[in-house]
């Protein structure tokens, strides 16, 4: 162990314990060391309620007043984790910004007032530390960590539609610098326990075996005045620069301003106040900034916009104890080996959260060729961690070394989970399944990452049917949260459980829908996609569509994400779509002539866009590239036979006419069982899809707007366009009855 002062003697075995008369704070001593434990009863995990704050006091005024007490440990009686944030559902019951903005200046009192005990206070933290457990951290005199993965340090409440109340960003802007803190309260993205010591946020990192040791040693060193001046994160010349006057400052902000607006399009009014109260903190000091954090969580506690993002955070939350299936036989297999099938960019991503999960992975491709490709892009994912500080040499090493590889079915025949990723195409697949049956254990699970074949067309003809299910990935896999697992009419609800369990384990919000062409996601996206097709082949500019849905919160045009999925992906799936629902899904007959060429998108240089050499080659000699962007083929127009005209579409129609393509496809997924519940839809075209976090999802949206409202509208365009507008039945009933998808609001 490294420490920032010699050891202090160790406390005796026997603690003290202190009677407070509290139920969520303990206090025992030891060796002049009182020991602050926080423990809500019967939660996994520690959030920050109401009655806490009156409970820390108690406890430090206790230990303040006991002179046998020189220093105090906080700690956490949960054996993995700290302190995970503010209880949200504590937050969601808040209607008055009054109620919440008190909320947020009794955090306050509380941590100044822990900031300022004559005793120093130091967190001792294994596990998560995030949001108002940050903050209570960053509050007290010192911080020991440990080095285990699970130990994160983050303040994720932008995430939730608001800013951390406590006056956490002033006080990591203190110690880590203004960059650091609009970095970190901008993302809302955690920090491993080394990382937090770089930027000056941790004192100390040491095993997980001796933090309260630690703790309890760098508490004592700092009441006798033995401990140097906790670490501070070195400034670069530039970051001085800016930070050091009100020039570079005003600079900085306003590149943050103009970044943020630039990825949220002013749709999270939680980044605004975020850099507001950073800028006041620059300008005008400490009080000045806790006035500003204050009224701003006041203000987007009870807004539409944390609504709609805590409506998401509980939806995820109760799909984590969702083992997505039900019944006599619903429990997951143990699983201790993966077999992946196919070593592309997919599989090879499925590989990499796999070992990452700490799973035994055997990748198998038809040649070394690719095998060397698949092992390459996975080595790639770990350097890439170690390179920004979040994996460790050693971690990296183990996690490594539990994937092999092979060009033939060896080691098959040990796996619980088989998971095939090769070409989309079924004939391919029904052998590929015949072959691991061949090889299998009997009771082996054999999922099909398919984004579009029913999964009961795969297994026709399997010898055990029951065992095949989807497991529907998004690329890249490594960083799409969402998984869908399929279950077919045969599939088994152990199977079911299995790949939900897995899923899990890989970090993946998992989604169970039912079989059918396109499954969900898929689906809903087609209508999206083909909309924006017929909004290009009526004379709208390709970046103008593009630039319409992502102002309305899109992550990425509907045109941009017909390049990354893959028109020739497009082109395979579209007959399937329309062989199963009919001409309401056909795309403009122009859009086929797309795929002519090796015209395949991103991966091919050249797709609606163009990309990389075609690019560079092209740029400047074409009048419809406007901007900087992306540009445009210079042939796309003469080869769909349309001249663009900017204007043609008013911008909002175009916005509606895609977004309501994919609300009204998901309304009819749920009415035909496709999809569970709204719950499961929503987050299924969030976390799958990217619809805009801050609208809710499709189901949430509707109850926004009104179901008669979105019928209406629907019932418009259908006039206009024909059969492929008709309303979803549930939509029309839920109008007709003046319901809504969620009943409880």
């Amino acid at each position: 162990m490294t420490t920032t002062a010699p050891p202090a003697s160790a406390p005796p075995a026997t603690p003290r314990p202190v009677e407070l008369g509290t139920r969520l704070v303990s206090l025992s001593v030891e060796g002049g060391v009182a020991f602050v434990r926080y423990d809500v009863p019967g939660e996994s995990v520690n959030a920050l309620r109401a009655e806490t704050l009156a409970e820390f006091d108690r406890a430090l005024a206790a230990a303040e007043a006991d002179p046998a007490v020189r220093a105090v440990v906080l700690e956490s009686g949960k054996p993995d984790s700290f302190i995970v944030g503010a209880d949200v559902g504590m937050l969601k019951a808040v209607k008055l910004p009054e109620e919440a903005e008190r909320l947020s200046r009794d955090g306050q009192a509380a941590l100044a007032r822990l900031a300022e005990s004559p005793k120093p206070v130091v967190a001792a933290v294994h596990g998560p530390c995030l949001g108002g457990g940050f903050e209570v951290a960053l509050a007290c005199h010192g911080r020991v960590a440990s080095d285990d993965p699970k130990t994160a340090f983050g303040l994720p409440e932008v995430q939730l539609g608001l800013l951390p109340g406590a006056d956490g960003l002033q006080r990591v802007a203190d110690r880590a610098g203004l960059a650091a803190a609009l970095d970190l309260g901008l993302t809302g993205k955690s920090l491993r326990p080394q990382q937090a010591k770089r930027l000056g946020l941790v004192d100390e990192v040491v095993s997980p075996f001796i933090v309260r040791r630690a703790a309890a040693e760098l508490a004592l060193a700092l009441a006798e005045g033995r401990a140097p001046p906790a670490p501070r994160r070195p400034r670069t010349a530039r970051a001085l620069a800016l930070e050091s006057n009100p020039l570079g400052r005003a600079l900085l902000f306003r590149q943050a301003r103009a970044r943020a607006f630039a990825k949220t399009q002013g749709h999270y009014p939680a980044v605004e106040r975020i850099i507001d109260v950073l800028e006041a903190h620059a300008a005008k000091g400490f009080a000045a900034s806790r006035e500003a954090a204050a009224r701003a969580f006041g203000e987007l506690v009870v807004s539409e916009t944390a609504a709609r993002l805590m409506g998401i955070f509980f939806a995820t939350t109760a799909l984590k104890k969702d083992q997505g299936a039900d019944g006599p036989g619903a429990e997951p297999k143990p699983v201790a080996k993966v077999a992946v099938l196919g070593a592309g960019r997919m599989g090879a991503g499925i590989a990499y959260v796999t070992s990452n999960a700490g799973v035994a992975v055997r990748l198998k491709d038809k040649d070394d060729e690719g095998l060397g490709r698949g092992l390459t892009y996975i080595a790639d994912l770990y350097d890439e961690r170690r390179r920004r500080g979040s994996l460790g040499e050693a971690e990296r090493a183990q996690r490594l070394a539990l994937v092999t590889a092979a060009t033939d079915y060896s080691g098959v025949a040990r796996a619980d989970v088989v998971i095939e990723a090769v070409f989309e195409d079924l004939a391919l697949k029904r052998r590929v399944l015949a072959e691991v049956e061949a090889v299998a254990a009997p009771d082996a699970v054999f999922a099909s990452n398919t984004s579009s074949i029913p999964i009961a067309k795969i297994a026709e003809g399997a010898r055990r049917p029951e065992n095949v299910v989807g497991m529907h990935y998004f690329s890249p896999v490594h960083k799409m949260p969402l998984l869908e697992v399929v279950r077919a009419a045969r599939s088994s609800p152990r199977a079911v459980a299995t790949a939900v369990a897995l899923g899990k384990r890989q970090g993946k919000t998992v989604i169970v829908v039912d079989d059918g062409v396109g499954f969900y996601t898929s689906r809903v996206l087609g209508p999206y996609l083909n909309e924006a097709a017929h909004l290009v082949a009526e004379g709208a500019p390709v970046e103008d569509v593009d630039r319409a849905l992502v102002l309305w919160g899109w992550p990425v045009g509907p045109m941009a994400l017909l390049d990354e999925v893959g028109l020739d992906v497009a082109a395979h799936f579209g007959p399937l779509l329309v062989q199963a629902f009919g001409e309401r899904m056909a795309p403009p007959p122009a859009i086929a002539r797309l795929v002519a060429g090796g015209r395949e998108g991103r991966k091919s240089e050249r797709g609606v866009y163009l990309y990389g050499e075609a690019a560079r080659a092209a740029r400047g000699r074409t009048p419809f590239a406007r901007g900087r962007g992306k540009l445009v083929d210079p042939g796309l127009y003469a080869l769909l036979g349309v001249e663009p005209r900017p204007g043609a579409v008013p911008l909002e129609e175009m916005q509606m006419r895609c977004s309501l393509q994919l609300v009204n496809e998901a309304a009819r997924c749920l009415g035909e069982g496709v999809v569970r519940g709204p719950r499961d839809g929503d987050v299924g075209a969030v976390f799958g899809l990217g619809f805009p976090p801050f609208r809710g999802g499709p189901f949430r949206y509707v109850d926004g707007v009104g179901a008669d409202e979105i019928v209406r509208r629907v019932r418009a365009y259908e006039d206009r366009f024909g059969p492929r507008w008709a309303p979803a039945p549930l939509l029309v009933e839920l109008a007709g009855r003046g319901a809504k998808f969620y009943p409880e609001g």
